[in-house]
């Protein structure tokens, strides 16, 4: 997939009952993938049935993604209002670093682009202006 821009959602602990509303209400079925199934956490922790990531794809142009705020996933917490980020993602690794970098500059990134349990290169930082960016490179077609 070429490089692509999607709003990202974070719940406390509701991305499953807002993610099937939504899915009626836009004509989608979503997918989901829990923190337990990712081996996040152990199947033990009460974490483990919250969703790490999901996804809503109502057309090639129309998808939402969304995962659960849980515990010291950030410093502040779950902040309604800060919940929704942006998203680039694809498999155009020279164009995302680039974006990560050039975007970054001034703000403060919050994890850096590095490889992570799923296989792709993942980071995160809020850019100067309090935007909140991700920036997930496909393992797909990386060297």
């Amino acid at each position: 997939m070429p490089a692509a821009l999607h709003p990202y959602l974070n719940f406390p602990g509701t991305s499953r009952e807002a993610f099937e509303f939504y899915g009626q209400a836009l004509g989608a079925i979503p997918q989901f993938a829990t923190f337990g199934e990712f081996h996040a956490v152990p199947e033990s922790d009460p974490n483990a049935d919250k969703i790490m990531h999901g996804s809503l794809e109502v057309t090639d142009l129309i998808r939402l993604y969304v995962s659960d705020h849980v515990e010291g996933m950030s410093p502040e917490g779950f902040v309604p209002g800060n919940n929704v980020s942006l998203s680039l993602m694809g498999d155009d690794e020279t164009l995302l670093r680039s974006a990560f970098e050039r975007l970054s500059e001034g703000g403060t990134i919050t994890m850096p682009l590095e490889k992570q349990m799923w296989g792709d290169v993942y980071g995160t930082f809020t850019d100067r202006f309090g935007i909140i960016w991700q920036v997930n490179i496909s393992a797909a077609e990386q060297a």
